[in-house]
């Protein structure tokens, strides 16, 4: 009996290590000229704003309303699911099928990263939250927000200096 345990435990385990590690499991199942694409114009708005330090606080406010992938494809899947549930109730209830094939693709986003949308809202420029956050510390960078954790200070205060830096808007 617990043999039988151990080989469906093995099984999970040897699943999961397949699978691919959430922080870039999108960046991993997006063209490469699509990514090299993303981080260019990254790059180049945190050359702008290294020319125009002034701008940065706006800039960081605007990338707290970004929205990014994963936020993009909820919110569509929402809709068509609601807009499908909705058209089978007052329409033909094949429209069921809408959400039906919209919960798939969300699975299958949530295991291997991709799905049907991903390719075209990729290519509009939807980041992931990673790619967002390395815009917002190289800004914060610029802005001098990590300034006070190279000095002689006492790790701890180093730590909080840190963490006071992260989260300086």
């Amino acid at each position: 009996m617990s043999s039988g345990l151990r080989i469906n435990v093995g099984l999970i385990e040897s699943a999961a290590g397949a699978l691919p590690a959430t922080m870039r499991r999108v960046e991993e199942n997006t063209a490469e000229a699509i990514n090299r694409r993303i981080q260019r114009q990254t790059e180049t708005r945190v050359r702008h704003f290294a020319a125009h330090p002034g701008t940065i606080d706006r800039r960081l406010s605007e990338l707290d309303r970004e929205w990014d992938i994963e936020r993009t494809l909820e919110a569509n899947a929402a809709t068509l699911a609601l807009a499908g549930t909705l058209l089978s109730a007052f329409v033909d209830r094949r429209f069921l099928l809408l959400p039906g094939i919209v919960a798939m693709f969300l699975l299958q986003h949530a295991v291997q990263g991709w799905c049907p949308p991903v390719p075209f809202l990729r290519s509009l420029g939807v980041r992931t939250a990673s790619e967002i956050e390395r815009e917002r510390f190289a800004l914060k960078a610029l802005r001098g927000d990590f300034r006070t954790t190279h000095t002689a200070m006492g790790r701890v205060a180093q730590a909080e200096a840190a963490l006071e830096a992260v989260e300086a808007r």
